[in-house]
């Protein structure tokens, strides 16, 4: 990747930066993540844990399931990543948080069967009920 994205929460308290291409980008309709962040959708790039680094701040952790950990911010609130509990290897990140989400476009849609019955999904993208959808390479 030739340019290192930035991002961070409402306050910018924590800022993070990536530095690797994005393996996959996504919208997630899974009730965690709706509940989580107040809203019927939510955008996400995946990227190795190593190319992550929190630049400034201390995000908080939360466990939402046996199977991860939500981080936010401890001063606004705003929900910035979601990462495997057990031995985590990529690192989701709310793309709405990059300071330039633009040019990060999800390519499908996931937990389809928990869209809200008012979102209208209006895009030709890959649809998936759960999470079982083609893997990307890594």
């Amino acid at each position: 990747m030739d340019e290192i994205l930035n991002g961070g929460c409402l306050c910018g308290e924590v800022r993070y930066r990536i530095t690797a291409a994005p393996v996959e980008a996504l919208y997630c309709h899974c009730r965690m993540c709706q509940r989580a962040h107040g809203a019927p959708v939510i955008a996400w790039l995946t990227v190795p844990l190593t190319a992550f680094e929190v630049s400034a701040g201390n995000p908080a952790a939360y466990r939402s399931s046996a199977k991860a950990f939500r981080h936010f911010c401890r001063a606004c609130g705003t929900p910035l990543t979601w990462r495997a509990a057990a031995n985590p290897q990529h690192v989701d990140i709310s793309i709405a948080t990059l300071d330039d989400p633009e040019p990060i476009e999800p390519l499908l849609h996931l937990w389809t069967e928990s869209q809200i019955g008012w979102f209208e999904i209006a895009d030709h993208l890959p649809r998936y009920p759960t999470n079982q959808r083609p893997r990307p390479v890594f």
